[in-house]
């Protein structure tokens, strides 16, 4: 199963929090995870930036288009059905 859904980056977040957290740490390791902790949290920002956008033109579809209207290949976001959501918890 592919890990590239938002629960995957949800994870990641918190993991990422996780890390930032741990006693122990010596001032090395400290600023190597706040560097780690930056580049993850630049690199969600941009997907969840995307997902804005294909949310964004799929409302547009919806409420212009019509439900049988075909958006650009970019835009083809097919949503997650109920069994892959059940399935990806």
């Amino acid at each position: 199963m592919s890990k590239n859904k938002l629960q995957h980056l949800n994870d990641h977040l918190f993991a990422t929090l996780e890390r930032l957290n741990e006693e122990g740490l010596n001032s090395e390791q400290i600023d190597a995870e706040i560097k780690r902790s930056k580049a993850v949290a630049d690199v969600s920002s941009q997907i969840i930036d995307i997902a804005r956008v294909s949310l964004e033109a799929e409302k547009l579809k919806a409420d212009y288009l019509g439900k049988d209207s075909v958006l650009p290949a970019y835009f083809d976001y097919q949503p997650p059905t109920a069994l892959e959501v059940k399935n990806a918890n």
